[in-house]
């Protein structure tokens, strides 16, 4: 095939799989089906997102602005292009804890270029079609790296609850553990105050009275109340009553290799917070099922046009899809009217907004982030086997203390290392007795003294294989071994070769080694070892143990007369 031949088919397969991942008529035609009760959930979802939007946008170090454009934007474009009909999309915590890092070493411009890096390696996730494979990451990993994003999250308000805008610290505890000491030696207990009473009021009244937004509430008042008293407290700031120009200044294709590790680290966690969003959502409903390579690919689009209005980069949400789900929506029109709500809301009192404490927001996420751990979850991957428990404590603990990239690489590196030890465990090496049949009880017992039979059990492959070739290697006072491979589930080119390795052994002390029960596709492998070959060519492979067991009968008969 010429290279424009070539070239002309990449193309067509290309787009046809755009073409599978853009909007089609089922999604117009679910949006028709209860319009009204769509713009209720997604007026719900826009005042519970309200402080959750302004708190994040602080968090991620570029303010409230860019928290409510990227809830607006973010969230208008992955309404339309994602796979789910209930997601909602816009900043999150932990997203936060990616971007402070880059927002202190390359600055608001660096985000922005991170933001746009990340929305590109998320469409290219989903031309791919590699969405569905998140359903196989192990749950303590999961669990694991979201408690130890909502500590990380909890570490990060502490300088905004102690009234603490000076702390230093090259990672977010030791930031942490400096406003801690800056408070004991000059207290200001108006924030701590401020911070605890919003995070006891949503945590307390969401018990209560679940459906009301107690966020939005708590922080209403607390600003009402800041205002009326002489209290002295950090401020939100002026926020902009129009939405910002589009500019495309911040891309610097010089930066490229420099950002792309922070880049690839927010695609990860983009793209696995949506689809278990994702999953979260369609576990709560009856009749919905996600498209994943789609989802990533709204998602990517979405975290492409954010940083254009000078939004940080977005993720679906699982505690805004959650009331999203709860208000009844059942179409994309909910998740795109919360944008638009937000984007009114803001526009029409940005004056009010701007004069919201800070230690007020540092609330919100405080009592977010305990919301985040599900104990129970915890308490029963630490109970369920040594090996959970290692892969989450790790998970956990490592992304608390260094980064979410080296916690999700060191806890799927541990669990397949585990995994892999449990396999190789599974696989076995029995000695089976031989079925005497109409012989006589001497001729018998000449054969159970100078034949055995080996059945191998499982997986033979790299992590079973050396444990396998020990233990076979040590049959002594035997003159046929007869190996049965029916039971063999997988092999591998390394467990292939331990296994020749084995057999030129044992042929090398002069024991005749017969193979019996090898399927078609372990035959491909197997035979390319010169053992194997040689074994097929002295007619010492049988299709089954029988056939095995008569020849050894006649080989042992042999040798003794």
């Amino acid at each position: 095939m010429s290279v424009a031949a070539l070239s002309r088919a990449i193309g067509r397969q290309l787009t046809i799989r755009i073409r599978g991942l853009l909007p089609d008529r089922h999604d117009w035609r679910a949006v028709r089906r209860s319009p009204r009760r769509d713009l209720l959930a997604g007026l719900t979802v826009a005042v519970v997102a309200l402080p959750l939007a302004l708190a994040f946008g602080v968090a991620s170090g570029l303010g409230a602005e860019a928290g409510i454009v990227t809830a607006v934007v973010a969230g208008a474009v992955a309404a339309i292009f994602g796979g789910s009909n209930l997601q909602v999309s816009g900043p999150t915590g932990a997203m936060t804890v990616v971007l402070l890092p880059v927002v202190q070493r390359f600055g608001p411009q660096g985000v922005l270029m991170v933001g746009v890096l990340a929305g590109l390696i998320l469409i290219a996730l989903a031309l791919a079609r590699l969405g569905r494979y998140v359903r196989y990451l192990p749950t303590p990993v999961i669990e694991g790296f979201t408690a130890g994003i909502a500590v990380v999250i909890a570490l990060q308000q502490v300088p905004a609850m102690v009234g603490v805008s000076d702390a230093h610290g090259e990672k977010v505890w030791a930031v942490a553990a400096d406003a801690v000491a800056r408070f004991t030696v000059n207290p200001q207990p108006a924030a701590l105050t401020v911070a605890l009473a919003v995070a006891a009021l949503m945590l307390l009244g969401g018990r209560w009275l679940p459906t009301v937004p107690f966020s939005l509430l708590g922080i209403a008042t607390i600003t009402i109340l800041a205002e009326l008293l002489p209290v002295d407290l950090v401020r939100v700031g002026a926020l902009p009553q129009t939405l910002p120009t589009p500019s495309l200044e911040f891309l610097d294709l010089g930066v490229v290799g420099t950002l792309l590790p922070s880049a690839i680290a927010v695609a990860a966690l983009a793209a696995l917070e949506s689809l278990l969003s994702a999953t979260v959502a369609d576990g709560m409903t009856v009749g919905q099922q996600h498209d994943p390579d789609r989802e990533l690919f709204g998602q990517g689009l979405a975290n492409l046009a954010s940083p254009i209005f000078g939004g940080i980069p977005a993720t679906a949400a699982i505690a805004r899809t959650a009331v999203n789900v709860r208000a009844g929506a059942s179409s994309k029109l909910a998740a795109f009217t919360h944008a638009v709500a937000l984007c009114v809301i803001v526009l029409a009192a940005a004056p009010l907004v701007s004069r919201v404490p800070l230690a007020a927001l540092a609330g919100v996420l405080l009592a977010t982030t305990i919301r985040m751990v599900e104990a129970s979850s915890l308490r029963a991957l630490l109970r369920a086997t040594r090996a959970d428990a290692v892969v989450l404590i790790l998970t956990f603990a490592v992304t608390v203390i260094w980064d979410l990239v080296s916690a999700v690489a060191v806890g799927l590196g541990v669990a397949a290392v585990l995994a892999l030890r449990a396999v190789a465990r599974s696989a076995r090496l029995e000695r089976v007795p031989l079925d005497p049949g109409e012989h006589s009880a001497e001729e018998h017992a000449l054969f159970a003294e100078h034949i055995v039979a080996y059945r191998l059990d499982g997986p033979l492959f790299f992590a079973a294989a050396h444990t396998f070739l020990l233990e076979l290697t040590e049959v002594a006072d035997v003159r046929v071994v007869i190996l049965r491979m029916s039971r063999v589930s997988t092999i591998d080119a390394t467990g292939a070769q331990v296994l020749g390795d084995a057999i030129s052994r044992l042929r090398g002390r002069g024991i005749t080694v017969l193979l019996s029960g090898i399927t078609p596709g372990h035959g491909q492998v197997l035979d390319i070892l010169a053992s194997v070959q040689e074994l097929r060519r002295d007619g010492l492979v049988f299709p089954d143990t029988p056939a095995a067991i008569r020849h050894a009968r006649m080989t042992a008969l042999k040798d003794s007369s």
